[in-house]
């Protein structure tokens, strides 16, 4: 069974989002730099090499919004042992993805798609973890 490992929301403004998160729930953020997107990592529990610390626990980030990109909604990423398999087993479900997978320096192969509902949602082939 593949799991939900990371929660994506688009955002307008980086500093308005970010300051929100950290007042609100205590979060911590990083905003990467132009090579990723500007996109901002949302701290949401601890973790280590392994992951979050707390079992259920996820953690997350929020994306620039982009008139370029389609379905620009809060979506759940799901964690697989293969992107290119699970797109497949996607599209044999009524799903449509949306592109080819990219590849994110030290975390995987990360490829959205919509369900059979029109969702967007997201999967990510993690590289092996250390320890």
């Amino acid at each position: 069974m593949d799991s939900v490992v990371h929660f994506e929301m688009p955002y307008d403004d980086a500093a308005r989002v970010t300051a929100f998160y950290r007042s609100a729930f205590g979060w911590s953020t990083e905003t990467m730099g132009a090579d990723m997107g500007h996109y901002v990592l949302a701290t949401t529990t601890a973790t280590d090499a392994k992951g979050p610390t707390t079992p259920g626990a996820i953690n997350g980030g929020f994306f620039q919004r982009s008139a370029e990109m389609p379905a620009q909604f809060p979506s759940v990423v799901i964690a697989v042992d293969d992107s290119r398999a699970s797109m497949d087993k996607v599209r044999k479900a009524g799903g449509n993805v949306l592109g080819e997978p990219m590849e994110i320096p030290g975390v995987g192969k990360y490829v959205s798609f919509m369900d059979s509902e029109g969702n967007r949602v997201s999967m990510l082939q993690p590289l092996p973890r250390q320890g």
